[in-house]
């Protein structure tokens, strides 16, 4: 995302940012991966889906900022906000495989060739998602315009 965000900056500064990037992400992909697992167990659902989508994904995006500003690193404000969406578009793709049982380890995992062979369904599901809100959405207005017409 760096580099697609940075395409109009010199070369030796996007190479400085991508790399301090591969970095911190190589060290800390497992423990945010872990902390959404975990969120999964919340007793409230939308607490759960909210610290999975949000709060580890904004944790992450500061941590990973304060990392490029220790080591020098300039990060433009185009890039951060690039990061930023796809961090929250890629946490709600993970909620979703995770909700329907897969990228899951321990006991409540799969193995990784069974998430393997699930995953071209659940992606299709999930790009499917915005298109199924639309009835939903239609029948609560349907039913918002019939109760304030009985008033």
């Amino acid at each position: 995302m760096y580099v697609a965000a940075m395409a109009r900056s010199g070369p030796h500064g996007r190479m400085a940012v991508v790399l301090v990037e591969m970095g911190y992400v190589t060290f800390t992909a497992g423990l945010y991966a872990g902390l959404q697992q975990k969120a999964l167990g919340i007793r409230s659902r939308l607490v759960g889906n909210a610290t999975v989508v949000l709060a580890i994904p904004m944790l992450a995006q500061a941590l990973d900022w304060v990392t490029h500003r220790v080591v020098g690193g300039a990060v433009p404000g185009r890039a951060t906000l690039a990061v930023c969406v796809f961090a929250t578009v890629s946490a709600c793709f993970h909620l979703h495989m995770m909700r329907h049982g897969a990228f899951l380890t321990g006991l409540e995992g799969h193995s990784l060739k069974e998430d393997f062979r699930r995953i071209p369904r659940l992606t299709a599901r999930f790009l499917m998602l915005p298109g199924s809100w639309v009835p939903v959405m239609a029948a609560r207005r349907a039913r918002g315009i019939e109760s304030a017409t009985a008033l």
